[in-house]
């Protein structure tokens, strides 16, 4: 019976790392995620953009990056252009600002295949891991506890399903926008 809650736990996980993936594809919808994690040298190291300034959202395509440390600016700016995300950013005084070019209907569909592989990869995870359990549901003794605990099973496997399709067509519907 432990097993269907350790399940449960994984499920949560891919869930989780789902979102995080579909975070970063990037929408219509600036968003920080988008280039919070590039990495820029500074004093001999790379930290990412998140660790030297703030990064704000300004409707509706721009993002603004405001360097803590104003020598910082053009090593940001940089990092960013060369992270070849296809957007520049210019910089104007200390702050550096990124407008989010309209996604081309390419583009778009593009993005769809990347929203359908990273979920498959998700799905194939979550097989595997109902596949493990339920080798143990069957290596049960009791049938009724082994029918019960198959059903448990399924509706557990069914609601993250569910929980999968709605991230994705939500992702889908931020895309077509």
């Amino acid at each position: 019976m432990e097993y269907l809650e350790d399940l449960r736990q994984t499920f949560e996980r891919f869930i989780n790392e789902l979102k995080d993936e579909l975070s970063t594809i990037r929408t219509n919808r600036p968003t920080p995620k988008l280039i919070e994690d590039i990495d820029v040298p500074y004093m001999e190291q790379f930290l990412p953009v998140k660790q030297l300034g703030t990064i704000s959202i300004e409707p509706p395509r721009n993002l603004i990056v405001t360097p803590w440390d104003k020598n910082t600016t053009n090593s940001i700016s940089k990092a960013i252009e060369d992270a070849k995300l296809g957007f520049m950013p210019s910089v104007s005084g200390n702050i550096i600002r990124i407008t989010l070019p309209q996604l081309t209907d390419e583009r778009r569909k593009e993005l769809e295949k990347i929203v359908g592989k990273s979920t498959e990869q998700i799905r194939i995870k979550m097989r595997v891991a109902r596949d493990e359990v339920n080798k143990r549901v069957n290596q049960e003794s009791d049938e009724d506890t082994k029918f019960g605990n198959k059903e448990k099973l399924q509706k557990l496997v069914d609601t993250f399903n569910n929980k999968v399709d709605e991230l994705v067509q939500s992702k889908l519907a931020e895309i077509a926008q």
